[in-house]
């Protein structure tokens, strides 16, 4: 299996956080803080550029998502977050 050139990262707006936290299916295992959150994250997207693959921020929106959630019948998970973000990622390569 090769590895993927680029990958999408769901990433949170500090404005959205709380109300992600509030929303997602796995919102309660997210840290608390946003700022925990952000530095984990930066580090993990970091450890994936090292690899070779680029990373591209997806925003995720909190009414937006859960818009795309509701299209797609599945529940605001993280997998379904990493999906949205596999979809943007592709529609914009695809210049949608």
């Amino acid at each position: 299996m090769t590895r993927p050139r680029r990958v999408g990262l769901p990433w949170y707006e500090p404005e959205h956080y709380e109300a992600l936290r509030a929303s997602l299916a796995d919102g309660p295992q997210l840290p608390p803080a946003y700022e925990t959150w952000r530095i984990a994250t930066e580090q993990m997207e970091r450890e994936v550029e090292r690899s070779g693959v680029a990373v591209r921020r997806v925003p995720i929106v909190p009414a937006v998502f859960a818009a795309w959630c509701e299209a797609h019948g599945v529940e605001g998970g993280g997998a379904a977050r990493s999906r949205y973000a596999a979809e943007i990622l592709a529609a914009d390569a695809a210049g949608h």
